[in-house]
């Protein structure tokens, strides 16, 4: 598709996939200042820390990093500031209710541009216990063995 290709990540939140259940995701678009957007298009970003959050019926980024420009001079902006997000009113009430329930928050997932705008994916998530973890990792990392298995045998060789 071309609407995938004009697409530019910046950063992902890899940890999040890790430490949560992912329910729903939405993309939203980011109130940015010019520098944000300059240091943003450099390529330097980190969602690790990250989460989203309700405040008078508006979306909230919040603890992410976004660096200083370099070539920024006293219009620079604060590192770690809270950023609005853009949603449609429903999907900000679907949101809200969603959010109602004990155990969920929203994280952010990845930050990318398309079609020359910042866009950030965030999430639904319930944290996931420590056992959840440990089994995730045990599946993943056995299908990864009976594919090994399956392209040594295909390929003629013995076990």
């Amino acid at each position: 598709m071309k609407k995938r290709e004009e697409e530019l990540v910046v950063a992902r939140n890899r940890k999040a996939r890790h430490d949560y259940h992912l329910e729903d995701t939405w993309e939203a678009g980011l109130v940015l200042m010019g520098t944000e957007v300059k240091a943003l298009r450099a390529g330097r970003a980190s969602l690790v820390d990250g989460f989203a959050d309700l405040e008078d019926g508006e979306v909230w980024l919040h603890q992410v990093h976004i660096p200083q420009y370099a070539q920024g001079t006293w219009t620079n902006h604060t590192v770690r500031r809270k950023r609005k997000l853009l949603l449609h009113r429903t999907e900000i009430s679907r949101i809200e209710r969603r959010l109602a329930e004990p155990g969920l928050t929203l994280v952010p997932l990845s930050l990318y541009f398309s079609g020359g705008r910042a866009k950030v994916e965030i999430a639904l998530a319930r944290g996931k216990k420590t056992w959840d973890k440990r089994h995730a990792l045990a599946e993943r990392q056995a299908t990864r063995e009976v594919e090994q298995a399956f392209s040594r045998r295909l390929k003629g060789h013995r076990d």
